[in-house]
């Protein structure tokens, strides 16, 4: 499911503070920060669409991400892939490797974490 700008600047402060009030969420944002009924609206919708979840404790919603990081970043990339890159994964790396200027040191560590990390999971 794809978040709007807003919703992924909430969830990215709700992943890192792991749970939080609105207050504690609205905190985080630089200046100007957004209004407290703003922040309680776009929490709300992130619920609705199941990214995060509640507990009341007297009249404060402490408020706690049900997605992980990780999985809606895999998603996100993933959808990258198929949308621009032809569902390609080597075209997708082609391309960073090519826009970030990476050099050839750079290529074979790249090549030798994806090995390591590779083995890992064949290993378990």
């Amino acid at each position: 499911m794809q978040l709007t700008k807003a919703e992924e600047q909430v969830m990215q402060i709700l992943w890192e503070l792991e749970e939080g009030a609105v207050r504690d969420i609205r905190e985080k944002f630089a200046d100007p920060k957004p209004a407290r009924n703003t922040v309680s609206t776009i929490v709300r919708i992130l619920e609705k669409k199941g990214f995060a979840t509640h507990k009341t404790f007297g009249n404060v919603h402490v408020f706690t991400p049900v997605v992980k990081k990780e999985e809606y970043s895999k998603s996100q990339l993933f959808g990258v892939m198929k949308k621009y890159f032809n569902n390609s994964f080597p075209a997708m790396a082609s391309f960073f490797a090519k826009e970030k200027d990476l050099s050839i040191e750079e290529l074979e560590q790249l090549m030798e974490e994806t090995k390591k990390e590779l083995n890992r999971k064949k290993n378990k």
